[in-house]
């Protein structure tokens, strides 16, 4: 199936403005061009509260943004933003968190994690925990009594959520369900969905590699916190929300895990969207899409709520 008209024209415009591809910028002017992004999302809805407070890890400090829709929070989501581990922060993510928060009725846990090529692998997947255990003691404070802890994340968020739901599963936090939109789970980069022409659109072939090149040397990709697919025994793993787009590099890996996931008996919510190209999700208020993936998350996280009584 075709692009939608809507991602069509978007991608239209950039080309109009004669932006290079990611791959051939360095991080900071591709950082500068998703925070310009920024500002097509509006501020989305309003919440109960909304705070920035900060983690002290050894050696280090983490940013989260708290952002609570109601006195009763259902659950604490703690979401992963995507950028390839190099490029997003969380002010480029409020206004998604502040739809999740809406939508579902929880609170969520926006995690400025380190990124590379400053601060290079495991520097995220060592923040992405810290922050869950961080989250999960404070699930009281931020939602009143005790609540279920998420981890959702897209892209290279959903590599993070995706591995610390694997490190939890060896002892930590209980995770009540893991939402990955799109996420990076393996760094075979001569899949079908890789090489497919049709494929190479915001995200292609070439910054995947550009970013993997940036995050982690590839005598580390073969470990399970940086390639989640390649963990082997996938049993006892939250259930699961799964978001794959059919323009997208990253699809073939991300429908992979997703049936991985059920081989291994875990409960798997998986909708695969047609027309849509990698970074859909995110785009809130800008590609009708975004709002059909993420009602469609925020139905199933209901839905799993509900079905804990």
């Amino acid at each position: 199936m075709a692009l939608d008209e809507a991602t069509r024209s978007f991608l239209a415009q950039l080309a109009e403005s004669g932006q290079p591809p990611l791959h051939e910028m360095e991080p900071e002017q591709a950082r500068s061009l998703t925070a310009a992004l920024k500002e097509m999302y509006g501020p989305g809805p309003d919440m109960a509260s909304a705070e920035t407070r900060t983690i002290e890890a050894p050696g280090r400090s983490i940013p989260v943004r708290i952002l609570v829709p109601h006195a009763q929070p259902r659950a604490v989501i703690v979401y992963y933003h995507g950028g390839g581990w190099v490029i997003g922060a969380i002010d480029e993510f409020e206004t998604l968190g502040r739809q999740l928060a809406e939508k579902t009725g929880c609170a969520v846990v926006l995690v400025d994690y380190r990124l590379a090529p400053e601060h290079r692998y495991p520097a995220a997947v060592d923040d992405a925990w810290d922050a869950l255990v961080w989250a999960d003691g404070q699930v009281e404070e931020i939602a009143g009594r005790r609540v279920p802890l998420i981890a959702a994340g897209d892209s290279a968020g959903g590599n993070l959520a995706t591995i610390v739901c694997q490190k939890a599963r060896r002892g930590g936090p209980i995770v009540s369900q893991q939402v990955l939109v799109y996420p990076v789970t393996d760094c075979d980069f001569d899949t079908a969905s890789y090489t497919d022409p049709e494929n190479q659109l915001m995200l292609s072939r070439d910054t995947m590699i550009w970013f993997w090149d940036h995050y982690a040397p590839p005598e580390a990709r073969s470990n399970a916190d940086a390639c989640p697919a390649r963990a082997g025994d996938l049993r006892g793993l939250p259930p699961a929300v799964v978001v794959t787009a059919e323009h997208d590099v990253l699809r073939d890996e991300g429908e992979a895990y997703a049936k991985a996931l059920e081989n291994a008996g875990v409960p798997v919510a998986h909708r695969h969207f047609e027309g849509q190209m990698h970074g859909f999700f995110t785009m809130v208020n800008l590609l009708p899409g975004s709002a059909q993936a993420i009602d469609f998350v925020t139905d199933e996280i209901r839905r799993h709520l509900d079905g804990l009584g």
